[in-house]
């Protein structure tokens, strides 16, 4: 069974649930977790998990989660994943905690797209699911609302340290999201009756005094402007120590922040940026996006013309470009694991490689001496033996590695002084890429 991954989709919004409550723990596990299972398998609908992950991946079915439950437990929790095969996608933990640790049922959800909430009665059975859960597992607080607002929102830290927050919680109206459910704490500190009249959509009191609240029919158009609105008034009602033209503004910044931007990256490092973009937080791309709309890559200077090029000066040529091929291997023994395409050598091999630097943020998290007597040497052999395989070029050795060049067309190229511009910053392995040069040196061979 193949799971939908949600790192193997293209990068889009999901509607995000978090809810931690409490349950009975006297109760047999399965008689407790049952109005849960109900739930869900009476709203899900489209989007009902088929596949439950213990510690082996099963078809969803009661017995497959009992068993997996039972196969993850250890003396303090137990915990199992519900996933899909078909769109659309979803990633669902629930998790158990037994004493020493307080008694806790935690259930975190994603279901991808979030486009797939336009429709209000999807929307209206989510809720109903929600309500369900509310009712019967009391909780502090449990919210719904976008995944990449939820980022620029700071959640669940709300500006405060994670220590804070953890000691915390969500002990006050740090924020109003599409779906909310305030635990009876959190309604005695607003006051009852204020939360009760909150201008929202679904205002809905509970019957063990927790309150839900919706600000919107529909989860997928949060960023519009009425919905934004209606969560502003939601959220200075309940906190009237805010200002409504302030928490408007914000949030409309916010939705602003979100709205979709057309990449046009510089056709040199557009295969290195496309990645560089879709790895990055769901909340940050379009801002990523745009900034490197608006940003050029220095030109390579690791080049010289082929009639200055500096002659070969060991004693046997065959023998250097060999001990070059030897390097090279250095690379992909280091990242063969992560970067298959290593093996490969090509040119979409350098983009995979670029990526892979920079997701792992290498120049800073190794060490510098370990980075420039291994890696440079490696990343240089590699993107010279490219240069060779894929534009015909021809290595001219040098005694020293930042001497050594690659004759392509009229100009001669300096891979390992290349890599060493390339392994200074994080922001280096954009400027000096390898998938910059490669493409430069490729228009440049004729």
């Amino acid at each position: 069974m193949k799971v939908l991954e949600f790192h193997d989709l293209n990068p889009e919004d999901s509607l995000k649930l978090t809810f931690e409550g409490t349950f009975d723990q006297q109760t047999a596990l399965e008689r407790e977790l049952e109005p849960i299972l109900q739930a869900l398998e009476q709203y899900a609908d489209e989007w009902m998990p088929d596949v439950v992950e213990g510690k082996r991946r099963r078809k969803y079915a009661r017995a497959a989660i009992w068993k997996a439950l039972e196969e993850k437990r250890d003396e303090k929790s137990t915990s199992i994943v519900l996933g899909r095969t078909k769109w659309p996608a979803l990633y669902m933990r629930l998790g158990l905690y037994f004493p020493p640790l307080p008694p806790e049922l935690r259930i975190s959800l994603e279901v991808q797209p979030l486009s797939f909430f336009a429709e209000e009665a999807r929307c209206r059975k989510f809720v109903d699911m929600v309500r369900a859960w509310a009712s019967r597992y009391p909780v502090s607080y449990a919210s719904a609302h976008s995944l990449a607002d939820r980022g620029l929102a700071d959640s669940p830290l709300f500006g405060r340290d994670m220590q804070t927050s953890i000691r915390d919680g969500f002990d006050k109206i740090y924020e109003v999201f599409w779906l909310n459910v305030f635990g009876p704490r959190l309604v005695e500190t607003v006051g009852r009756e204020r939360m009760l009249s909150t201008p929202a959509h679904r205002v809905e009191e509970l019957p063990n005094g927790s309150v839900l609240l919706v600000t919107w029919p529909t989860a997928a158009d949060f960023a519009s402007h009425e919905a934004r609105e209606a969560q502003a008034r939601a959220h200075v009602h309940l906190r009237p120590d805010l200002d409504l033209p302030t928490v408007r503004r914000t949030l409309r910044e916010r939705s602003a922040t979100l709205a979709p931007v057309e990449p046009r990256f510089h056709p040199d490092v557009a295969p290195l940026l496309s990645r560089v973009v879709d790895g990055v937080a769901i909340h940050e791309r379009q801002r990523r996006i745009s900034e490197f709309n608006a940003w050029q890559p220095p030109e390579p200077e690791e080049w010289l013309p082929a009639d200055a090029a500096l002659p070969p000066d060991v004693e046997d040529p065959k023998r250097a470009r060999e001990h070059y091929g030897y390097l090279a291997e250095h690379l992909v023994a280091l990242l063969h694991t992560k970067v298959p395409s290593v093996f490969e050598a090509t040119p979409e091999s350098l983009t995979a490689v670029d990526y892979q630097f920079w997701h792992e943020d290498f120049p800073r998290v190794f060490e510098r001496h370990n980075i420039d007597a291994h890696a440079v040497p490696a990343i240089g052999a590699y993107l010279g033996e490219v240069l060779v395989r894929h534009l015909g070029g021809q290595w001219i050795p040098r005694q020293k590695l930042e001497e050594a060049q690659v004759l392509v067309g009229h100009r001669v190229w300096l891979p390992f002084v290349r890599a060493w511009h390339y392994m200074r910053s994080c922001q280096s392995l954009l400027d000096y890429s390898l998938t910059q040069l490669y493409r430069v040196a490729q228009r440049h061979r004729s």
